[in-house]
This record gives C-alpha cells, sequence and structure tokens, in this order.
C-alpha cells in the first residue's frame, strides 16, 4: 500500500487536503487561467482592478476549488472551514489594492475561511494573508504554511494594531 503522506504537509494536513480532493501533482490551469481573467476584467465603482501574477495563478492550479474541513481541534486556536477560490474577494479590490500598498507589495484574493467570515490573499512572493473584522493576518510564507495553519489551528501573526 502506497504512503499516503507526501511528506510536503504533516499527516493531518494531508488528510484534510485529501479529504477535500488534492493530490500531488494536482493541477488545474484552464481553470486558474478562467478566474485570472474573471479577476481582470473585474472594475470596482471606483475604478479598482485586482492584480494577478503568477504566485496567484499557481496557488489556484494547484489548490483551486478545495473545500477544506479541518479534522480536529487546533493547536492554539480553532481551526475553521476553507476554500480556495479567488472569486470569493472579487469585490474587494479597493481593500487588497489599501492592503497591498501598506504592505509594498501586491495582493490577489486566493479564498475565503469560515463562510466568508475572512478573505484570503496571496501576494507577489506567495506569502498569504487572511483578512477579517478583526484585522489583517499574516499566515505564511507561501501557500503551504498557510494551508498547515489554518487547517491545525496556528495561531496567525496580526498585521494591523486593533
Amino acid at each position: 500500500m502506497p504512503d499516503l503522506n507526501t511528506t510536503r504537509f504533516s499527516v493531518a494536513v494531508d488528510a484534510a487536503l485529501r479529504e477535500a480532493g488534492w493530490q500531488p501533482g494536482r493541477w488545474d490551469i484552464k481553470q486558474a487561467e478562467h478566474w485570472a481573467d474573471t479577476l481582470r476584467a473585474h472594475v470596482s465603482p471606483a475604478g479598482h482592478r485586482h492584480s494577478v501574477f503568477p504566485a496567484a495563478v499557481e496557488a489556484w492550479a494547484e489548490f483551486g476549488g478545495l473545500r477544506i474541513t479541518p479534522p480536529r481541534a487546533g493547536r492554539q486556536i480553532a481551526p475553521t472551514p476553507l476554500v480556495v477560490d479567488p472569486l470569493a474577494g472579487l469585490h474587494l479590490t479597493r481593500t487588497l489594492a489599501d492592503l497591498g500598498r501598506a504592505l509594498a507589495t501586491e495582493l490577489a484574493p486566493l479564498g475565503a475561511e469560515a463562510d466568508d467570515q475572512a478573505v484570503l490573499a496571496i501576494d507577489t512572493e506567495g506569502r498569504v494573508y487572511s483578512l477579517d473584522h478583526t484585522g489583517d493576518w499574516y499566515l505564511g510564507p507561501d501557500i503551504d504554511h498557510a494551508l498547515s495553519a489554518l487547517v491545525t489551528g496556528a495561531h496567525p501573526v496580526r498585521l494591523t494594531n486593533p
């Protein structure tokens, strides 16, 4: 029987991703390009546009469409279900642009946590953030770290003061 752990993720994170439909080598570039086109075409009423860049497209291609349910209680905080769907942030062009400016980067939508209670975003370097009503949070230097933090309930780093 093959080893189900890819060693890329911990056993718990790997199991949650596989339960959601992920497997090593998953790559839906057609869907990722569709999302990229949809985001590029969207213009907010104030004229803001989404940024689309390779780190975002790669994350969408590998993990896009997954609805991930954490399998157990979290290490530091309660983990919440999440979906990797950049259209969850379609109408947040200005919010993402403002945070991107504050961080000296560009942000693209990545998905949502807890039935749209927070939006997930990725920057040009692949770093991942969560934005909710309590503030802006740094989830990790790449999608793997962010997914691990979200699934295991690791406490994120707050970017903004309360």
